[in-house]
């Protein structure tokens, strides 16, 4: 990791919830933001945040979420994800964030992510899938 990773730091990232972001057992009337995809979203957001503040050959990955979601957000409507780095372990990085659509906060929780050396966790996989007979 570089230096420049530090507590307090924020970012945010601004998306529009389209039907791929979409519950849809409701029918097209009650389409709104899913519960995973808010989870996916702010893991990217993290993970895309930290790597301007990775060395080469690092990357991160999610170890936890947990997530308060609050209020629906309707098919259309934007949301910003906005996180900030709550702490700094060594190589786990806890992020504290929080979901708006225009009208209220409909997400918030916290993030740990665990910075990787790419290719030890490539080795890792394949021994793991050796030992699974997937060769």
């Amino acid at each position: 990791m570089k230096p420049t990773l530090q507590k307090d730091l924020s970012s945010n990232r601004t998306l529009t919830v389209d039907e791929a972001r979409c519950i849809s057992f409701m029918g097209r009337e009650g389409m709104v933001y899913a519960t995973p995809r808010m989870v996916s979203d702010v893991e990217y957001t993290c993970r895309d945040f930290l790597l301007q503040h990775l060395d080469a050959g690092e990357d991160s990955v999610g170890t936890h979420v947990s997530i308060d979601h609050l209020a629906a957000t309707p098919l259309g409507l934007q949301v910003t994800i906005q996180i900030n780095v709550e702490q700094i372990d060594r190589r786990k990085v806890v992020f504290r964030f929080s979901v708006r659509d225009p009208i209220e906060e409909v997400g918030r929780g916290t993030h740990e992510r665990f910075v990787v050396e790419t290719s030890k966790t490539r080795e890792r996989l394949a021994a793991k899938r050796a030992k699974a007979g997937l060769g």
